[in-house]
């Protein structure tokens, strides 16, 4: 299928052949008929990525902030490869869409295929022959509503968010600040409201549209015909509210707001613009500024978005769906007309062509469609991107792996940060190594990823990849929920897996994965666990030595806190976020006591994710993990110390190390990066793959790192240490 897609490093826009996406549980596959261009948000997305480098910096400084922390944290090169490997990638654009269900996933119930729905969201209603959309997101078309008209359902929607929280009342006046598309909208809500309207705009086009539309006068901001108007119909007291729908870099909008509003108004920012407020004028007058956040009340919230948790609607009147739900009905009802905001509708083979003229002002609109070709035979089906091939099931038992052809063939299941940055671009550059397949659940992921790194082949079939026989070996980097599932399923398949950490969130989960070891006698198995494979840890184990009696080991890790908005802060479904990654440190402490643990104690501080882990070892070693989310962001990530038989081992978070003893050992010099051992990991896999060797981490020492970070969790709620099964 065909999507818009832009590269924001070099601004290129493409109209990219991308995998079709699939059809996954709690929502529905849309072929788009209509979708529109916002020709505020998009175009500033556009002009942006044809800044230069400086220019982008200076437009995104909170962008800007992000990145000097993670060169703190960690490295030069990292963060480097990290925020290139972003920008050299292509984005979406898009929306707000009007399409037709091709597919029902599992679990809705409200649609069926073939009807008519409106979709929304920047990562799901996007300028593409197919999206899947989750239930939050989209709305029944009423019947009768043109498409094209539908496809203005989420802007619309964004308008009456913006109305609702200026708490509009019949008979009062209020003045909308910027006549663009979103402010056209504003105007035609408030009017079916009863409220009178004042519209400020330079363009005259606009204002005298937007008079067409409802508003009692409009004017240039300059204009003192517009003070005068607002004097007319106010009585002098100035306007009940001010909406600001504007862009651009001036103060004008929120100076000219104080000056126009009345005494305790209220003033709305829906657009964005500048808000440097004129602290006088505005506490003078004690004005009310508030804030609208895009669709609604759900907008940003992964559980009400992505998972389906509706708001009760006696606590939540007007959630993201009602909202669109009731802009499709003002439509259909004809209290608002977009009809007379369409300026062009172009097909979507020349989608390029037309955000180029709207860049470059030949084409000057208030709002433009992309108008998609029917699906040829015109009824719906449900779309399959490659034949399904069937997981093997225990009546048939595949023999173990063996070893692989060269080179070793890989399929990447997952394309995320990590694995751009982190796996990918060392195995792209490796010998003997052929990257075949890249699946993901979203197409645009895949194709950047496919032309990144070469992948012969990229999908949104997880089938298809497993039971492809030229596949050696399937890497799973997907969100820590699935890894157990999906490294399941890839050893049934009789493939070598390799799976980032966590393994699994939950004891039933690690168990089904023993299970499916037994039952396939595939136990080719591989967590990234990368830590013991780092050539500064290794050295420096190596200049500790061998010791005779217990140790004792402390490893401090300062975690920081995670941004608002991170998926990691989903415990619900993705676990804490020690689950996710605490294993790293207990295998780092068990690959350097030589040992697995024998039982776990964990302390928890009141009010947030600061964990103190106290593990035991047969030889009465212990090892003290200080998971810490409270600490200063410039401190180093990672410190740990060994000390036994007389001897100190000193980690510095993989920068320096030292060992003090009989000699002292420090490292000669500074690394260029910190080398937290992916490379040695990745070689180490490869080898075992393509030789038929023993796998880089025996299966017993991976499972006994998922047990003893998994009983973290029971130890919190037991408030006693938890002795391993099977410890030793």
């Amino acid at each position: 299928m065909k999507q818009v897609v832009q590269n924001y490093k070099s601004g290129e826009l493409a109209l990219l052949d991308v995998p079709v996406p699939g059809c996954k549980p709690g929502g529905v596959l849309v072929r788009s008929a209509f979708s529109l261009i916002s020709t505020g948000t998009e175009l500033m997305k556009v002009s942006e990525a044809g800044m230069s480098m400086v220019g982008k910096a200076r437009s995104r400084p909170d962008q800007v902030a992000k990145v000097m922390q993670s060169v703190a944290t960690n490295g030069v090169p990292a963060t480097y490869r990290k925020v290139m490997g972003k920008l050299d990638s292509y984005t979406p654009l898009g929306y707000s869409l009007c399409g037709v269900v091709e597919e029902v996933g599992a679990g809705v119930d409200d649609v069926k295929a073939g009807d008519l729905v409106a979709c929304a969201g920047n990562e799901h209603a996007l300028h593409a022959e197919l999206n899947w959309v989750p239930k939050n997101l989209y709305a029944p078309v009423p019947d009768g509503l043109a498409p094209r008209h539908a496809a203005f359902g989420t802007v619309g929607s964004i308008a009456l968010q913006g109305v609702r929280q200026g708490e509009s009342r019949l008979g009062e006046v209020a003045l909308v600040i910027g006549l663009g598309l979103i402010g056209q909208l504003v105007v035609q809500l408030l009017t079916a409201s009863g409220v009178r309207v004042v519209g400020v705009d330079p363009d005259p086009v606009r204002c005298e549209l937007a008079e067409r539309l409802g508003a009692a006068a409009c004017g240039d901001p300059a204009s003192a015909a517009v003070e005068a108007t607002v004097a007319e119909l106010t009585g002098g007291h100035g306007v009940d509210q001010v909406y600001l729908a504007a862009g651009g870099g001036s103060n004008e909008p929120v100076e000219l707001a104080a000056r126009l509003c009345r005494d305790r108004g209220r003033v709305v920012d829906i657009g964005k613009c500048r808000l440097d407020l004129p602290w006088n004028a505005y506490y003078e007058k004690e004005l009310d500024v508030r804030f609208s956040r895009s669709y609604g009340p759900g907008r940003y919230d992964p559980e009400y978005e992505l998972e389906g948790r509706d708001y009760p609607i006696g606590y939540v009147r007007w959630t993201e769906r009602r909202n669109l739900a009731c802009f499709l009905d003002l439509l259909a009802r004809g209290s608002v007309d977009v009809e007379p905001l369409v300026s062009h509708i172009a097909d979507f083979d020349d989608a390029v062509e037309t955000y180029r003229s709207l860049k470059d002002g030949e084409l000057k609109a208030v709002a433009v469609l992309f108008r998609y070709p029917e699906r040829a035979g015109g009824a719906a089906a449900p779309v399959v991107a490659v034949p399904a091939v069937a997981v093997p099931t225990a009546s048939r038992k595949p023999s173990p792996v063996r070893a692989a052809r060269t080179p070793v063939r890989l399929a990447f299941v997952g394309a995320g940060n990590y694995a751009t940055s982190m796996l990918l671009p060392h195995l792209a550059r490796r010998d003997g190594v052929e990257l075949a397949t890249v699946v993901t659940t979203t197409a645009l992921s895949a194709a950047n990823a496919q032309r990144k790194f070469g992948f012969a082949g990229a999908t949104t079939d997880l089938d298809a990849v497993l039971g492809d026989k030229s596949v050696d070996a399937v890497f799973v980097v997907t969100r820590h929920s699935s890894h157990a599932e999906l490294t399941r399923r890839a050893l049934l398949a009789g493939k070598s897996v390799f799976v980032e950490k966590p393994l699994a969130l939950t004891e039933d989960e690690l168990a089904g994965v023993l299970a499916a070891v037994e039952e396939s006698g595939n136990d080719r198995l591989q967590v990234g666990f990368n830590r013991r494979f780092a050539p500064l840890l290794q050295e420096a184990k190596k200049q500790f030595g061998a010791r005779t009696g217990p140790a004792s080991l402390r490893y401090l890790v300062n975690a920081g806190r995670l941004q608002h908005g991170s998926w990691y802060l989903r415990q619900g479904t993705e676990g804490s976020r020690f689950a996710g990654e605490g294993g790293h440190f207990i295998d780092t402490a068990s690959w350097l006591l030589e040992a697995d643990p024998v039982s776990v104690y964990a302390v928890a501080a009141s009010g947030n994710e600061d964990l103190q882990v106290v593990l035991r070892y047969p030889d009465g070693s212990t090892a003290t993990i200080s998971y810490v989310t409270t600490g200063a962001p410039g401190f180093p990530k990672e410190t740990l110390d060994v000390l036994a038989d007389g001897k100190v081992l000193r980690l510095d978070d993989f920068v320096r190390a030292s060992v003090h003893g009989p000699g002292k050992w420090v490292s000669s010099r500074l690394p260029k990066a910190r080398d937290k051992g992916q490379s040695a990991q990745l070689a180490a896999f490869v080898k075992a793959v393509r030789t038929g060797g023993p796998m880089p981490v025996p299966l017993e020492s991976l499972v006994a790192t998922t047990a003893a970070t998994l009983a973290v969790r029971a130890g919190l709620a037991g408030g006693a240490p938890v002795t391993l099964a099977g410890a030793r």
